[in-house]
């Protein structure tokens, strides 16, 4: 398909229900999400129940994570070959017969830590195929200049399973059948989200731009997705960025929990979780409201330079309502920084080949999370814990300011990420090519696509006016 040829389509494409399909779609992985956030809440408190350990602890995010690293290549020249929809079902009733197996091992009382990983690192497979499908799709559903929007819509329902799971899995915790029933809702919640795909269709990519070669094997397929990459400086630099970001976030998603334990109950860690999650929730509304900033590169460094500065409130003495402020403010900053990328990226590369450049792109992201995973919990346990504790090796230095006893190690931790995070952000800005990009890198998506209707609210907002 020729440029021109695509200019026509795209006029017209997403305004023959490309919103509804997406919002369709949309409506089935929020289900999901709010599925998987139960079940992963309240394995891990499960296993750092029976285990003790925030190593342990930290291996189920890890085998949630590494496998869907390690396949990100793979996974997304899969999604700019095969249909993108099957790609996605087929993601979801993998992961949804991974769940029944562990409910009914759990109900046979044959359920082990070790067994969790094995079923986690299978899930994370499923979602390796899921996730560029569904993001190489959005292009294909959504107007170009509500890409930041979508993108909004999508941190929305990771930031509402963010904010209700915690809740919702402390309630079901406490009543019957426990664990097992969250288990089953789990496994519901994919079903739903497959039989909403089975009512959808997504159409196939068209090529925009000429340098784009034919499909060929598929390692020479997902070896032009890193090529397509690297030979944009300004993109790799905003994805290292993003990575430093992501780091940040695995150690504190990792040691959250630990810090507020050390000095609160279950429940108060719920409360600070659902805190977090509306703070994730804001941020994403406030995206998918107007759509971000407008210098899409100044707001990203902005607002992650604001999480670093929100993460220094752990020095502060041990209290629930600062670390949940702290928590909100960050991750409130983590969907508007991740939707400028995402709406960075559906601007500026091929549709044909987004399923092979998101999946590089999201595998540089995420393999910063199992590295904070592998780093933060031996961190915690043999070093920065002791040396915090009374008569440590930083008790009567550091310790003055931050706190000696139980926890105060970790929240070191928090106020050295915060540190990173800001002095990350500011050698980013410091590169013209990051500086430059929005400017310096054309938009591959022809504005025609400008021309298809706008979201709902905002018709209805001018009919309000």
């Amino acid at each position: 398909m020729t440029k021109e040829a695509y200019m026509e389509r795209s006029a017209a494409g997403p305004s023959q229900g490309g919103w509804k399909t997406f919002l369709t779609i949309w409506a089935g992985q929020l289900v999901s999400l709010l599925g998987s956030g139960l079940s992963g809440f309240a394995l891990g408190l499960w296993v750092l129940s029976r285990s003790g350990s925030v190593t342990k602890f930290a291996l189920i995010a890890l085998c949630t994570l590494a496998p869907r690293i390690l396949l990100s290549p793979l996974a997304g020249a899969v999604a700019d070959r095969w249909d993108r929809r099957s790609t996605m079902l087929a993601s979801e009733l993998g992961a949804a017969l991974v769940t029944g197996w562990m409910a009914l091992m759990l109900m046979a009382g044959r359920l082990t830590p070790g067994g969790i990983y094995l079923a986690m690192s299978a899930i994370s497979v499923c979602s390796a195929f899921q996730w560029p499908a569904w993001a190489a799709s959005i292009t294909l559903l959504v107007p170009k200049d509500q890409f930041a929007r979508a993108s909004g819509m999508v941190q929305i329902a990771q930031g509402l399973a963010q904010t209700l799971a915690p809740v919702m899995a402390g309630i079901m915790l406490q009543a019957r059948p426990g664990i097992v029933g969250i288990l089953w809702i789990d496994f519901s919640s994919y079903i739903f989200a497959a039989i909403i795909l089975l009512l959808v269709r997504i159409p196939r990519p068209p090529v925009v731009s000429e340098v784009v070669p034919k499909p060929q094997s598929l390692l020479r397929d997902i070896a032009y997705g890193w090529t397509y990459l690297v030979s944009r400086p300004g993109l790799i630099g905003l994805v290292l960025m993003v990575s430093a970001c992501n780091f940040v976030l695995g150690i504190i998603m990792i040691l959250v929990a630990p810090l507020v334990l050390s000095f609160a109950s279950p429940q108060v860690l719920g409360t600070v979780m659902t805190c977090a999650g509306v703070g994730m929730f804001v941020g994403s509304a406030i995206m998918a409201a107007s759509g971000g900033p407008r210098r899409r590169v100044r707001g990203m460094v902005a607002f992650l330079a604001l999480g670093g500065a929100a993460l220094l409130g752990a020095a502060l003495p041990p209290s629930p309502v600062l670390i949940a402020g702290g928590a909100f403010i960050f991750l409130l900053s983590v969907p508007v920084a991740s939707g400028c990328m995402q709406a960075i990226l559906q601007s500026k590369v091929d549709p044909a080949v987004q399923g092979r450049v998101f999946a590089f792109t999201g595998m540089a992201v995420a393999a910063a999370m199992p590295v904070a995973y592998l780093v933060s919990g031996p961190l915690a346990d043999h070093f920065f814990e002791p040396w915090f504790a009374a008569g440590g090796l930083l008790a009567n230095s550091a310790g003055r300011w931050i706190g000696v006893g139980p926890g105060r190690g970790v929240a070191a931790l928090f106020v050295l990420s915060g540190l990173l995070l800001i002095a990350i952000t500011a050698a980013a800005y410091l590169q013209p090519r990051v500086r430059e990009l929005e400017t310096e890198l054309p938009d591959v998506i022809p504005d025609a696509q400008e021309a298809a209707p706008r979201i709902p609210w905002e018709v209805a907002s001018e009919a309000v006016r």
